[in-house]
């Protein structure tokens, strides 16, 4: 058997760990999918629910562990954590910055309460240092140790020399232990606001992803399971799991990048609209001639900017398990889905049908509606070092609240408490049950995994709320669900309108919003007749693309094409993408006469452009094979490219800036 054979008839292992759900598919290049399962999504422990998704497969298949070459997975953990604002405290090191620079690029809002440090020092656009003081981040570290889960350090010009950022990483790392993230390392791009705000958020994933590769790696060696271990990254390239637990920020929408490479082997459609909906999110991008358009600005998740090249991906939270809510005022309210995820009530009670049947019966005894009906607080497991740096009133609610689901209206006594409940949310350490579509699907008899009767419950109590005439909204749980599900697949249109018109250049939010459309989508006629319709199908993935999207034709004016495997996308998008990474450099010309290289190291000085372009070109290449030898493969060819910026004065050519860049890419290695 040749090489190629061997490689084609490998068996490979690729899994997809959702807000909701995990995925697993073995997968040959030879046989297509093997097998496929899905598992519960275990935030409390992750290799829970790994391991039943791949254990699944593996007893369809019967397949021996060494027989499996190759594992990827991708996921939507990190997403997931942008979009509801959790993830651990991260102290934020600005150096030569100042308190000013906080408010650009929405780094403000992304810090919150985490704290903030002011160092002199950075550089000057050559390279050239300002003297460097630590003293401010010495005196805090005592302090920041106990209350924060890492840093993220942020230099002035560290993209042109780290040297400062390497130095307050090295201070801190000798007196904490703790992880440090230092911008240099994320991106080569300038504007330190929005270089800091990726790094902060880097930071905040470290935990979560480590977890997530713990969780996995300590799996595949109790099973067996020999093969490397990769992760998809957010422009659905693949890297090892060592290189993406350095860079978790990476993998912000690493789950709906794999679906895009998912759709396009699934389907063959080279020109689509992608919409996955998952529990949490939804997640829609375009394919054009076969290729996921790239988001040149960097990925948007959770409304932050970040510099991580990515899928030109536009993220909703709008999923299966949508928080469901009823419109204020207004004499017919609407129904309103999301941002924010609850666990749905049909799946509390899978582990909890006796607590939460016996709280929903007694509300719904009551002769009038509560505010706070059908809602729960269970805490979500994490480790208890997660929780550190907690107020005291946190601390209370905290400490109150265990793993069993307790009503929020015997939980909550004021106003003060539900915001002191919201941060907990926020910091990933609580979870909010409620109605959701799940549970509207449930009620109808179109999904049926978890336990109807508490979703028929939570029903009961939502259609009882009253609209602005004091009339219940529903008559029945069934009508309620009905309405549910209908605004579900209305949003759907919505946002993938919304992208496609984005895609165009136009105000995605607001074109969409605008009345015109809003009347073209519902197809309400008039005396001018409007439409709006996709120049291109969709394409939907999601275990609940089927529900969900039957109804989505009418109102985007194109077909959707749902795949076979469309739950697994992700996880076969792992398997099948290849292994991309790149390296830059810089040559600028701070005086006449003379070339700096900027890389990742100190700067150096040449007397000719000539030869710092040879030294950048060989730097660059060098760079680019050692990274993606780290990222997981050994047959990377690799591409150069120059981006030169020069100008003529009185005919003479003037050097200003040239730009670098090496890409390396090829399938990652197997197991032998």
């Amino acid at each position: 058997m040749t090489a190629n054979s061997k490689t084609a008839d490998a068996l490979f292992l690729g899994i997809d760990t959702g807000g909701t759900y995990t995925d697993a598919v073995l997968w040959s290049q030879a046989g297509g999918v093997a097998a496929k399962a899905k598992s519960l999504t275990t935030r409390h422990d992750l290799a829970v629910g790994i391991s039943g998704a791949v254990e699944a497969v593996m007893e369809r298949t019967g397949v021996d562990p060494s027989a499996i070459k190759l594992v990827s997975m991708s996921t939507t953990l990190a997403t997931n954590a942008l979009v509801e604002g959790q993830g651990g405290r991260v102290a934020l090191v600005m150096i030569g910055f100042g308190p000013g620079d906080v408010a650009r690029d929405g780094l403000d809002k992304a810090l919150g309460g985490d704290p903030v440090l002011f160092c002199e020092g950075g550089h000057d656009v050559h390279g050239n240092a300002k003297p460097l003081d630590l003293a401010a981040l010495s005196e805090a570290l005592p302090d920041l140790a106990k209350s924060v889960s890492g840093f993220a350090v942020c230099a002035y010009f560290a993209t042109r020399n780290p040297s400062h950022e390497l130095a307050a990483a090295e201070l801190i790392r000798d007196r904490t232990g703790l992880p440090v993230t230092a911008s240099h390392e994320l991106s080569s791009k300038l504007g330190g606001p929005r270089r800091a705000l990726t790094t902060l958020l880097n930071a905040r994933l470290i935990s979560m992803i480590d977890r997530l590769v713990a969780a996995t790696g300590g799996f595949l060696e109790r099973r067996g399971i020999s093969a490397p271990l990769m992760v998809v990254r957010g422009d659905g390239a693949l890297v090892s799991a060592a290189f993406a637990r350095r860079r978790p920020i990476e993998t912000i929408l690493s789950g709906p990048a794999a679906s895009l490479v998912g759709a396009r082997h699934m389907t063959g459609l080279d020109d689509a609209v992608v919409s996955d909906i998952g529990g949490t999110t939804t997640d829609v991008a375009v394919l054009d001639g076969g290729r996921p358009r790239l988001d040149p600005e960097g990925a948007t998740v959770g409304g932050f900017r970040t510099m991580v090249e990515a899928v030109a991906m536009r993220t909703f939270g709008l999923g299966g398990d949508s928080e469901v809510r009823l419109e204020e005022g207004g004499l017919d309210p609407n129904l309103l889905l999301g941002p924010r995820r609850l666990v749905p009530l049909s799946l509390a009670g899978v582990g909890h049908a006796d607590v939460v049947t016996a709280q929903l019966e007694r509300q719904l005894r009551a002769p009038n509606p509560g505010r706070m009906d059908g809602r729960f607080a269970v805490r979500t497991g994490v480790p208890d070092r997660l929780a550190a740096g907690l107020t005291a009133p946190e601390q209370r609610l905290y400490d109150a609240i265990g793993t069993v689901p307790l009503p929020l209206d015997g939980l909550l006594a004021s106003n003060a408490q539900n915001a002191t409940l919201n941060r907990l949310v926020m910091r990933g350490l609580i979870h909010i049950c409620g109605f959701t579509p799940s549970d509207a699907a449930h009620v109808l008899g179109r999904q049926a995994n978890w336990n109807r009767a508490t979703a028929v419950l939570g029903a009961q109590l939502f259609a009882r709320r009253r609209d602005g005439r004091g009339r219940p909204i529903a008559e029945t749980p069934e009508a309620l669900s009905e309405r549910v599900l209908v605004a579900l697949t209305r949003a759907s249109a919505e946002v993938i309108l919304e992208t496609a018109f984005a895609e165009d250049g136009l105000d995605g939010a607001g074109t969409v919003a605008h009345a015109l459309v809003q009347r073209a989508v519902d197809g309400r006629s008039g005396i001018a007749r409007l439409t709006v319709a996709l120049d291109r199908p969709v394409i939907g993935l999601g275990a609940s693309a089927p529900l969900h999207y039957a109804g989505l034709p009418p109102l985007v004016g194109n077909r959707c094409v749902v795949p076979e495997d469309t739950d697994v996308a992700n996880a076969l998008g792992a398997v099948v993408g290849q292994v991309r990474v790149s390296a830059e450099a810089v040559v600028s010309q701070p005086k006449e006469g003379l070339f700096r290289l900027a890389t990742s190291g100190a700067p150096r000085d040449f007397p000719s452009e000539e030869r710092a372009m040879q030294e950048a070109e060989l730097f660059v290449r060098g760079l680019a094979a050692e990274r993606a030898g780290a990222a997981g493969t050994d047959t990377a060819e690799i591409e150069l490219s120059r981006e030169l910026k020069v100008s003529t004065i009185e005919g003479q050519r003037m050097f200003i800036e040239a730009r670098i860049v090496a890409v390396a890419a090829g399938r990652p290695r197997i197991a032998q």
